[in-house]
């Protein structure tokens, strides 16, 4: 019993063998056969590759493909508002409508292939000191996948920052497009009037925190001059309902508020804030920029289809006769 199972393994590793020799000897056949279509097509092959070569700096130069990106920050609830413009400009390209975009600026409107705008998914900045924005995403934790709570397209709009993303076949500049785009998203009487009681509410606030710590800053005054009166060889008590460190207190916080609140005035300026913008950013991916090597290339499978298709064809041909 014992030969016959040594006898089928040396049968099965000499089936082995003889397959992998006859799969090494097909791929040095296969090898041969490419050496002799280069050697008896080397100046075919050579044209095609030139031509190719050509066509694709050419097709390469023509289709340049440039992305630019404009973070913004919209004010004042405008996030949908901003939302609806963009996906109407898109609409607006899409269809080719070059006196839309002439009428709100765009200068080479034939130019501008796709615009989107997208959320900077910034849980942390979005939560924040709020208390209410914390158990909103602690509550919809519970109920699902956090990943997907926080790049949900409803939550996401809540974010502060969001990417305008919009891409040209040529060089672009602030003039071209960008400037037009901003101009055409702050074109709201709602969020201008909007903007300007905010405005008017928050230079009210600091004029009011102005007023306090100026107040502050007597009774300081006055508690000063009160310990500088007194004499020095007695020790004074004061009594703490006073409540000097309250007051103190307060001053600090009205002091930080102030400062938050002259940020607050650099950033609504505008309905829609842009904060940077990056331009001509050439895109590569695809076939972009990649002509010059994928049309040789293509040629040459073309011809290596042709020739085998001819070669099959004639051996039918020789058949049928």
């Amino acid at each position: 019993m014992s030969s016959n199972s040594s006898a089928d393994q040396e049968i099965d590793l000499g089936q082995v063998s003889r397959k992998i020799g006859k799969t090494y000897n097909s791929f040095l056949n296969w090898i041969f056969r490419g050496i002799l279509f280069v050697k008896r097509n080397l100046i075919l092959i050579v044209i095609l590759f030139v031509i190719g070569a050509a066509l694709g700096f050419y097709l390469d130069k023509k289709s340049n493909s440039y992305d630019h990106q404009i973070i913004v920050n919209p004010n004042f609830g405008s996030t949908d508002y901003v939302y609806a413009k963009i996906d109407l400009l898109q609409s607006k390209i899409k269809e080719n409508d070059t006196v839309f975009l002439k009428g709100i600026g765009i200068q080479d409107t034939k130019k501008i292939k796709t615009i989107k705008i997208e959320p900077i998914v910034d849980v942390y900045r979005f939560i924040g000191n709020s208390t209410e924005n914390f158990d909103m995403i602690k509550l919809l934790a519970e109920n699902g996948n956090i990943d997907k709570i926080v790049e949900n397209k409803v939550t996401s709009k809540n974010y502060p920052y969001h990417t305008i993303s919009f891409s040209t076949s040529k060089l672009s500049s602030n003039e071209k497009t960008v400037n037009p785009i901003l101009n055409f998203l702050n074109d709201s009487d709602f969020y201008q009037a909007v903007q300007k009681e905010y405005v008017n509410n928050v230079n009210e606030k600091m004029k009011a925190n102005d007023s306090i710590i100026s107040q502050i800053d007597a009774l300081m005054n006055q508690f000063k001059n009160r310990i500088s009166g007194s004499q020095s060889d007695k020790l004074v008590y004061y009594n703490e309902n006073t409540q000097l460190n309250d007051v103190i207190q307060t001053k600090d916080k009205l002091v930080r508020e102030q400062g938050l609140l002259r940020i607050d005035l650099v950033s609504i300026d505008k309905i829609v804030k842009a904060n940077s913008s990056i331009l001509n950013n050439k895109n590569t991916e695809g076939a972009n920029g990649k002509m010059k090597l994928i049309l040789p290339i293509f040629f040459i499978l073309l011809l290596m289809i042709f020739t085998r298709f001819k070669r099959f064809y004639l051996n039918q041909l020789t058949k049928t006769v």
